[in-house]
């Protein structure tokens, strides 16, 4: 595909996808969805891609979901429209690598969602957060009103989404709605370093870890453990990672997975 509004480089198994749509605020519409659909599938067939990151171009992340697109849908389109978007994000965390967002600056609405999807969030000094959508006479349409409950709790997810505040990133730091903050001009640098600190650890377990965290979500703490009990198992075993790993501790070496 022919990529108009992301672009692509991968540094070190590092693939780091900026939106740049300056001009709309990195507004996400139809044409945006389609290219990240491609995207994903790009990066997950790439070998040699550990681990992906998601920024801006310009002073935003994303501003929000583009109005100008949407304004003249009816009520089955309007609903086509967020199943596009949901399905995109939620392929973020059906990735085998870990997906995190370096937020340089406006997250809002469509934005906040896109960096909800992702498995952790790492913020500029600058940024700013919201759901505005309720001054619209909207709601979130890309699984806001779901994900952002359960990264800050109940209470400051319906007080974002009623008040429709925007919050700097010290507030994102405090509701674990954001994992770390720096400042703008080592945003990408300290990212980076995240994100090639965990390409360096077995890519198996980082698989696993991914998937059974998202999937106990969804499940009683009961079946989650049985969970966890058999992908733990399945990381031992001769020739395994966790046998790879567990050994190259004890003869204190650096495994090679």
């Amino acid at each position: 595909m022919d990529y108009e509004i992301l672009k692509l480089e991968i540094t070190d198994g590092i693939a780091i996808v900026t939106i740049s749509r300056p001009k709309a605020m990195n507004a996400l519409n139809t044409r945006f969805f389609n290219e990240m659909d491609a995207m994903v599938a790009e990066i997950s067939a790439n070998k040699n891609a550990k681990a992906m990151i998601i920024t801006g171009d310009g002073k935003a992340f994303v501003a929000g979901a583009d109005i100008a697109e949407m304004v003249d849908k009816n009520a089955n389109e309007g609903s086509a429209f967020s199943r596009l978007g949901q399905n995109t994000f939620r392929s973020f965390g059906e990735m085998d690598i870990p997906v995190i967002a370096a937020i340089n600056g406006f997250a809002l609405g469509g934005g906040l969602e896109l960096a909800m999807g992702c498995d952790f969030r790492i913020a500029s000094t600058k940024a700013k957060f919201g759901q505005p959508e309720v001054s619209l006479g909207l709601i979130p349409g890309y699984a806001g009103t779901q994900r952002l409950s359960r990264l800050v709790g109940m209470g400051d997810a319906l007080y974002l989404l009623m008040t429709a505040d925007m919050i700097g990133a010290d507030d994102a730091l405090r509701m674990g709605l954001v994992q770390k903050v720096f400042e703008p001009e080592i945003l990408m640098e300290e990212t980076l370093k995240i994100a090639k600190n965990i390409s360096r650890k077995g890519p198996k377990s980082i698989k696993k870890v991914k998937s059974v965290v998202r999937k106990g979500l969804e499940m009683s703490q009961i079946e989650g453990e049985e969970l966890e009990a058999k992908q733990f198992g399945d990381l031992f075993g001769e020739g395994s990672e966790g046998k790879e790993g567990m050994t190259a501790f004890l003869e204190k070496r650096r495994p090679e997975w």
